[in-house]
């Protein structure tokens, strides 16, 4: 063109810049810019200052506001690019400095400015701009469209202000499908489950139709609502009526929920309605075979029919079937599909190697695991996370508190890890590292606001580590709660005997306009049943049915008759247990059980323990319970028989730990250990203390021993429990005056609680002991639990 003498226009520049922008090609941009800068282009017409903005933008964010900042004209659509430049790159604070500077330079934002603005509000994180940039739409006349009300709608809800995403739908005459979309979804990122199914319905009512985008979102909720699969079963009826069974999509996101449900059956017969599966419907399928505990060899199976088809398998695909292989029994089958991946030459990502990782781990070839992990070199914050939240689901917290404290030598942690190392401190009730924990969050920034989970983690763990105050704390200053942070703290009240603080809670909740949910439920019965409050429990079980309609599942009743049995009301507890709409669990029969033992209700221990036995015949526990009460009864032949048939069937008690958290060490005790560096003196500390208290009116409660003996060999029994091994330790170790923090993996026995709250007397200290199911806190020779527990 140039060749014969002819010059290229502003609309011929404007084409070769759009063109070396789909190209990637830098240096002829860069050559069309010469150009247009000799020949005064760039200077006179915006449309090309606009075009090499949107140019230099594919390249970097700089150079492209240079360009910008010495542009002769620029336009609302010069604005629009460069504000669009810097929401790209996450510079959300300087596209609202960029949006102040467009007014003052007096040039008129259009609808799209208004759109870009908005995103940049909601990115940021700003209510206060966001209400700013909503009424310069209204006096600009642009809440008309639909898509700006729609970015309202999303930016209010992202920013923790759904009553004005409420608001703002409300007052919207007209709606189409994508407001009713984004409506729905605010109420689903805020929690708000059951109000987004209720918005859902009032859809369907006014007779707009759903489509993909809507039920993709209902079904993401499915699991997280108490009839969750009676909700993801009408949702897959709508699809079908809708016209959208064969819908990929949809296909596969109710392949997901019913993956979460572990109903195999449905997600069979959806991967099967989907006709053509894609290799998300195939990983889909086999992740949801692989949850299953029946059915993790057909996980296998459809490994190899996938293979079989015109379907590759993929790294997800492998990732999917591992999940399947979570036991010893299932190790040469997870080295087969290692091998499959080098085989196949499959790239071995960091999820990927987390997954193998694991897989051995699980598998108990955790040398295998480990050398998989120290091995791969570009190890990422999805391979640490993964490492420790397993070294946390196989029991083993403390190790994953030495990978972390390895992690953050090499890469920065965020809050997902924080999360889950938060939840190792809560295990083993370390609250130093609790602490440390919370002071990295600060001093890195990570924000309370839009990290509300790392939020809710912290407000558990102090709850869970004996600390309600800085549970409290955190909670007040939470300038957006959900419902697991109200639930969190309903949970810390009762653990903590603080049952009217905890219904406190949960009237306080439902006046912020927060539905309960299942657990909060749950949380609120055991609140209820440690602390006695009976007519309370009954009240909230009866309101949970008829106010808000939640169907109790086997946990609430067991919740329920744990309530009755604990409070004395046998008879009673046995008769809604017998009236039952379900058929009860072994939770439920061992509430009651519980019940026998405080009550010494040996007869009726016997029924319910038949019952039990037959539910769940290797579980050690349920043999050691009942075994408890027949010792305290003297009951020593059936205590016998209870003893060789465990024995018989190769079961073990699950030993009793004590641990105390000391300047960041874990110093662990079991019954009679004499295996600690300072033994000698933690003994000698012991015989004074026991001693001392003798003399203060302690008589050593024998029935906790479950050995026909001489009293004299009950006693020694009784002398050296862990409880009692740890709480002299952290005397000798404790500076003086302060507090000594204990936890117990068991409940704590009636003479190593007697026993406490004489020492907390004799010594003038609080001793706070959490153990299986609650805390104690021992002041002056009293028990916060009031000896109801």
């Amino acid at each position: 063109m140039r060749e014969e003498s002819f010059e290229a226009n502003s609309v011929t520049v404007v084409a070769l810049l759009l063109a070396c922008g789909e190209l990637l090609d830098l240096r002829t941009g860069k050559e069309v810019h010469g150009y247009c800068l000799r020949n005064g282009l760039f200077y006179l017409d915006p449309h090309v200052g606009t075009a090499l903005l949107g140019f230099y933008l594919r390249f970097d964010v700089r150079i492209a506001c240079a360009v910008f900042e010495t542009m002769g004209l620029r336009n609302a659509v010069s604005w629009n690019a460069m504000i669009t430049g810097y929401l790209d790159v996450g510079k959300c604070k300087k596209a609202l400095e960029l949006l102040s500077q467009m007014l003052i330079d007096g040039i008129r934002c259009d609808n799209v400015t208004i759109l870009l603005v908005i995103q940049a509000c909601a990115e940021f994180g700003s209510p206060k701009l966001g209400m700013q940039v909503h009424q310069m739409a209204i006096k600009l006349d642009f809440c008309k469209d639909l898509y700006i009300v729609n970015s309202l709608v999303n930016m209010y809800s992202k920013t923790g202000s759904l009553r004005s995403s409420c608001d703002l739908f409300g007052s919207i005459s007209t709606r189409d499908v994508a407001l009713w979309n984004s409506m729905i979804s605010a109420y689903v990122e805020s929690g708000f489950i059951e109000d987004a199914m209720s918005l859902f319905a009032e859809m369907r009512f006014e007779g707009i139709k759903a489509d993909e985008r809507t039920i993709a979102i209902i079904s993401r909720v499915c699991e997280d609502l108490p009839n969750g699969l009676l909700n993801c079963r009408s949702l897959h009826g709508y699809g079908i009526k809708s016209g959208l069974e064969r819908n990929k999509h949809l296909g596969n996101a109710l392949l997901s929920v019913y993956a979460a449900q572990s109903c195999v059956k449905d997600a069979k017969k959806v991967f099967h309605e989907i006709g053509d599966a894609d290799v998300i419907s195939w990983n889909t399928l086999i992740l949801a075979l692989a949850h299953s505990y029946e059915s993790k060899g057909q996980a296998c199976e459809i490994f190899g029919k996938m293979r079989e088809s015109d379907t590759k398998p993929n790294s997800h695909t492998i990732i999917s079937v591992l999940a399947a292989c979570e036991a010893e029994a299932f190790l040469n089958i997870g080295r087969s599909f290692h091998g499959y991946v080098i085989k196949h030459n499959l790239e071995i990502d960091p999820s990927l190697n987390s997954a193998l990782t694991e897989m051995y781990m699980n598998c108990g070839d955790e040398a295998t695991g480990r050398n998989l992990f120290e091995r791969y070199g570009d190890k990422d914050l999805i391979s640490w996370n993964s490492l420790i939240s397993n070294y946390i689901r196989n029991d083993k917290a403390h190790e994953a508190l030495l990978f972390f404290q390895q992690m953050i030598s090499e890469m920065e942690p965020n809050p997902v890890t924080v999360i889950n190392v938060l939840s190792s401190c809560t295990h083993l009730a370390n609250l130093p590292q609790g602490l440390c924990l919370h002071a990295y969050t600060v001093r890195r920034e990570f924000s309370m606001g839009f990290e509300l989970s790392l939020a809710n983690s912290l407000i558990t763990m102090y709850a869970r580590c004996g600390n309600m105050q800085y549970a409290e704390k955190i909670f007040k200053t939470l300038s957006r709660k959900n419902i697991v942070s109200w639930n969190a703290m309903i949970s810390g009240y009762g653990m903590h005997g603080r049952g009217h603080d905890a219904m406190l809670a949960f009237s306080q909740m439902l006046e912020d306009g927060f539905k309960p949910n299942s657990i909060t439920f749950i949380s609120a019965l055991s609140a209820c049943s440690h602390c006695g409050l009976i007519e309370k429990g009954l009240q909230l079980f009866t309101s949970m049915v008829q106010e808000f309609y939640i169907t109790p599942d086997l946990i609430h009743y067991a919740c329920v008759a744990d309530l009755l049995s604990r409070g004395g009301s046998l008879g009673e507890a046995m008769k809604f247990v017998e009236l039952m709409p379900i058929a009860p669990d072994a939770s439920v029969w061992r509430a009651l059980l519980g019940g026998c033992r405080v009550y010494s209700e040996t007869k009726l221990a016997r029924r319910i323990s038949e019952k039990l036995l037959e539910l769940e015949p290797t579980n050690p526990g349920n043999y050691i319970l009942l075994s408890n009460i027949y010792a305290a009864a003297g009951l020593w032949s059936e205590v016998n028989k209870l003893r060789v048939v465990l024995e018989e069937k190769g079961l073990k008690k699950p030993p009793g730990k004590s641990w105390i958290v000391i300047r960041g060490d874990i110093h662990c005790f079991k019954a009679g250990d004499k295996s600690h560096a300072q033994s000698d003196a933690i003994y000698a500390k012991l015989s004074s203390l026991m001693s001392s208290v003798k003399e203060g009116g302690y008589i050593p409660d024998l029935r906790w021993v479950l050995h026909d003996e001489e009293d004299e060999e009950k006693m020694k029994r009784l002398f050296s429990h862990s409880e009692k091994l740890a709480i002299a330790y952290g005397l000798i170790n404790v500076s003086s005056g302060a507090p000594i923090s204990i936890t117990k993996n068991l409940r704590i026995c009636g003479d190593c609680h007697e026993f406490s709250k004489h020492v907390s007397k004799l010594v003038q200290r609080e001793i706070v002991l959490r153990d299986g199911s609650r805390f104690h806190r021992f002041v002056n020779g009293v028990c916060s639990c009031k000896d109801y527990w």
